[in-house]
């Protein structure tokens, strides 16, 4: 299929960039404006409220029968370990950058970031595509869209990159708002669910990844893919906080990508590309050597027909993301130098904001030139065909 590729049609050639370290994953919080100015007027009483958390702090209320959504664990550029928790954070002490592009760009100034590409809170996006008023889903979703890419990202669209949230209402209406957010000038998408809205990936799906891949737009799944049927996201405090935040992403993420290369998407749209987004990479070359073994020794009564191996396709059309990462760094031969992708978390609490430049000396040290530069920035240029200027190392 043909691919557009670069700016969104009827847009002029952005200026070529200097591309050296690119955040391949990153968030916002909501600015406490973001409703009321972006969400059409009659949905306003079931949006989103802010309240004061159990300590003073600032939080979202989702309905009275649902918890709260505190700020302070994702808003914690510059905190010390210590004094990152849940509650009694307030917009006016956490950092703007948290929440505004034109100061978010300070803060990458500060931190020596070129680029970053952001993804949506999921919890706020459960609110709306959980909800069984379309009406309502369609405009939470859109609406979010429409501030990240008119509003946050407007400060700098050359390095505030916005990844489109798709909706879970169908393979036409996931459709329809790509090529939407295309027409935004939005260069890539977030699945939270399959667009068919049910448990497994389906044939319907191949229409969208057909869109995806006509309109040059690579797909992003940020750990998982929310299934009607699964019920919980993993408790966030308590014994299991600790695992279910630190191994989410090899934990939940390799089931979904499984789930896409042994239905044959990758054999059907060959030049579509993925990324799993906060999934980290060391894991990695276990799980493929795994998934192929497995293959191959269960192909045939399983009914499975696809073309390749399940690692040709991961090397092929995947790119991972990680922030702390040695082991993955060590075997990145095995990853693939050209299947990672550097990235912040900020402003979650993963973050090294503003020491990014040292973190990734220590991590990097000894790793040659061009590796290097590929996995904190090339990647990510190749990915959404970015206009770069910069002479890459030998």
């Amino acid at each position: 299929m043909c691919q557009i590729r670069g700016p969104a049609p009827g847009s002029e050639d952005p200026p070529m960039r200097d591309y050296r370290l690119i955040d391949a994953d990153c968030h916002t919080v909501e600015p406490p404006h973001i409703w009321e100015r972006w969400l059409p007027r009659e949905f306003h009483d079931r949006a989103p409220r802010l309240v004061k958390d159990e300590e003073g702090g600032d939080a979202w209320s989702f309905g009275e029968d649902k918890p709260l959504m505190y700020i302070g664990l994702v808003a914690t550029p510059g905190m010390r370990f210590e004094d990152i928790k849940w509650r009694g954070y307030t917009y006016d002490t956490i950092r703007k950058g948290c929440w505004d592009g034109k100061a978010r760009l300070e803060d990458m100034d500060e931190d020596g970031v070129d680029a970053e590409f952001l993804y949506p809170s999921q919890r706020t996006m459960y609110h709306f595509m959980g909800n069984p008023d379309r009406e309502f889903h369609r405009a939470g979703v859109r609406a979010y869209n429409d501030w990240l890419q008119d509003e946050f990202c407007a400060n700098d669209p050359e390095r505030l990159f916005g990844l489109a949230q798709m909706p879970n209402l169908g393979v036409e209406e996931a459709i329809a708002e790509m090529g939407r957010c295309r027409e935004k000038g939005m260069r890539g998408v977030i699945l939270t669910a399959w667009p068919n809205g049910g448990d497994a990936l389906g044939e319907e799906d191949d229409r969208f990844f057909a869109a995806a891949e006509e309109l040059g737009m690579p797909i992003s799944i940020h750990i998982r893919i929310v299934r009607p049927s699964r019920k919980g996201t993993g408790a966030l405090e308590g014994p299991a906080a600790i695992a279910n935040m630190a191994l989410a992403g090899m934990s939940l993420f390799p089931e979904v990508m499984c789930e896409i290369m042994m239905s044959g998407v990758h054999d059907r749209f060959p030049a579509l590309r993925f990324l799993g987004v906060e999934t980290d990479v060391g894991w990695v070359p276990a799980a493929l050597e795994q998934l192929d073994n497995f293959y191959w020794r269960n192909r045939r009564h399983t009914g499975l027909t696809i073309q390749r191996l399940p690692s040709e396709y991961f090397h092929q059309a995947w790119i991972c993301t990680f922030i702390h990462d040695r082991v993955g760094l060590r075997n990145r031969y095995d990853v693939g130098v050209h299947n990672m992708a550097w990235s912040t978390d900020y402003p979650h609490h993963g973050n090294d904001w503003p020491y990014s430049r040292k973190v990734i000396g220590e991590m990097f040290d000894g790793i040659p030139a061009r590796e290097r530069y590929e996995i904190l920035a090339g990647n990510m240029v190749r990915a959404y065909d970015l206009p770069q200027g910069l002479e890459v190392p030998a």
